[in-house]
């Protein structure tokens, strides 16, 4: 008997250390399902699934049916901050419920160590990143589909939103093994908070204390090529995992876990984490600040450009694909313009200002380069009438600087060409207009510099725009000359066009 069972000894032992890291696997599977059942977990899990989901599906009008893929990836990052919270909350709950009930003397007794456990309760998080990381990817490949997708998006970028969620379902297992107590999760929580409030305030797109926040958002009201953001996504990444695996290692030593593994992986995981860190607060390079200067300043040195029947559209290479596009509005706009202006060929050049990054949101002057037109990077929504407007411009001022400046009856004429045949011009004059409004003075927006428009101007156009097309097109085609004199009053126009005179002097007093 004795013989039979030294002889098995060691097959005992080797059997527990197998099992001993089945049941890790097994506790871990156990408190992801636990986790579910949360309310915090299942609540904000529930509206970060059902609010992405109800974005995807939703009619895709505006410049939401035109998305740049370098923003799409960026936007994939704010909404799951939520469920990183509640992991956060929770997964420290979770690691403290023994002591919370009582029962931390039973587990003594157990085969498996406290670290295994903690090695447990962490990785029952790689679930709620994995399921975010598969929303992230859904998201980016349904706005890559639609047919007026540009750019490229950045893989870096879409693995920060995951990253982050273990980074928060770690912070809570760490906390619950150095202060286990339930109040110190809801006390670190809100110093969180103020600390991203303080990381977020700081100025400079790659101020380093701005990329210390597991999300850095940087918003403009235009769009800039991909290759020009500056962002140091992958450091970024890099950095987000770094410290999620050390605080995950860090937990487990605080459980203690002594292996020299452990603090093998702890050392490399504070060095990846020091690594990202450092290479993210490296700031705008010389060489992406010339590139920058260049496509502000010289874009035509970046650009190609296609001729569509007798105009010229040139754009940064990401948008090649939209040209056609702006060639239909200025076909339109052509369409309702008499004399030489029906024909004029145009120079359409995509023009950004890029030397302030994504923070920058500086106004693009006006060109005085005749027959030039300015259009941005978005498009859509009502950067389709404001271009149409600048189409318009030019081809009654001449250049967009003297089109900027149009304050006496040319602007009812501009007005007319760029609405005059869309669907719905009545809206869209509502749309270019600061105010929104459809009567009395107003600005109206173009890619560069506003127009201004008189309460009298407004009540012509208006007026213009309920008469029937073909009705107005005549009128405006055999006066042309008349419309578009230098000095043509509101009220001489309107006599032409057969609207009702309005009352007062236009703008410029003439």
């Amino acid at each position: 008997m004795s013989t039979v069972m030294e002889a098995t000894a060691p097959l005992v032992v080797h059997g527990e250390q197998r099992r001993s890291w089945a049941a890790v696997f097994a506790l871990a599977r156990f408190e992801a399902r636990d986790l579910l059942q949360y309310i915090p977990v299942a609540a904000t899990l529930l509206f970060y699934v059902g609010y992405t989901g109800w974005k995807l599906v939703s009619p895709s009008d505006g410049m939401a049916a035109y998305p740049a893929l370098q923003d799409v990836d960026r936007a994939t990052q704010t909404t799951p901050i939520l469920l990183g919270i509640a992991l956060f909350v929770c997964v420290n709950r979770a690691a403290l419920r023994s002591r919370r009930r009582g029962t931390d003397r039973h587990f003594d007794v157990l085969v498996m160590e406290p670290w295994r456990r903690t090695v447990g309760h962490a990785l029952s998080v790689v679930p709620f990143a994995l399921l975010t990381a598969l929303v992230v990817l859904t998201q980016f490949t349904w706005q890559a589909l639609r047919p007026g997708a540009v750019g490229h998006g950045s893989v870096a970028e879409l693995a920060v939103a995951p990253l982050y969620v273990l980074l928060f379902g770690a912070l809570g297992l760490l906390i619950a093994r150095l202060i286990p107590s339930a109040f110190a999760a809801p006390i670190v929580v809100i110093g969180l908070f103020t600390f991203l409030l303080f990381a977020a305030t700081g100025s400079g797109g790659a101020q380093w204390s701005r990329w210390l926040s597991p999300v850095v958002s940087e918003n403009s009201s235009s769009t800039l090529p991909s290759d020009l953001l500056g962002r140091p996504a992958a450091w970024h990444a890099l950095y987000l995992a770094g410290l999620a695996l050390l605080t995950a290692m860090a937990a487990v030593l605080a459980a203690g876990g002594r292996s020299w593994p452990l603090k093998a992986g702890l050392a490399g995981a504070l060095a990846l984490a020091l690594t990202g860190a450092v290479g993210q607060s490296g700031g705008v390079s010389p060489e992406l600040a010339a590139a920058r200067e260049r496509a502000s300043v010289s874009p035509e040195k970046e650009q190609s450009c296609v001729r569509q029947g007798v105009s010229q559209y040139c754009a940064f290479d990401e948008w090649n694909a939209r040209t056609g596009t702006w060639a239909g509005v200025v076909d339109r706009v052509q369409a309702l313009a008499g004399g030489t202006a029906a024909s004029r060929p145009l120079l359409v050049r995509q023009r950004i200002e890029a030397r302030y990054g994504l923070d920058g949101d500086a106004a693009i002057e006006p060109s005085t380069t005749p027959g030039q037109v300015t259009v941005g990077t978005r498009w859509g929504g009502n950067r389709v009438p404001e271009f149409a407007v600048a189409v318009a411009s030019v081809l009654v001022g001449g250049d967009e600087n003297k089109g900027s400046e149009l304050c006496d009856g040319r602007v009812v004429t501009v007005m007319w060409l760029a609405l005059g045949r869309d669907a719905d011009p009545v809206a869209d004059l509502r749309n270019v207009r600061v105010d929104d409004s459809l009567s009395g003075p107003a600005t109206v927006l173009t890619p560069t510099n506003p127009m201004s428009m008189s309460a009298g101007q407004t009540d012509v156009v208006r007026e213009l725009l309920s008469r029937p097309r073909a009705e107005v097109t005549a009128a405006v085609k055999s006066h042309w000359a008349q419309l578009t004199a230098r000095g043509v009053t509101t009220a001489e126009v309107a006599r032409v066009l057969g609207t009702k005179v309005p009352k007062g002097a236009d703008e410029c007093g003439k």
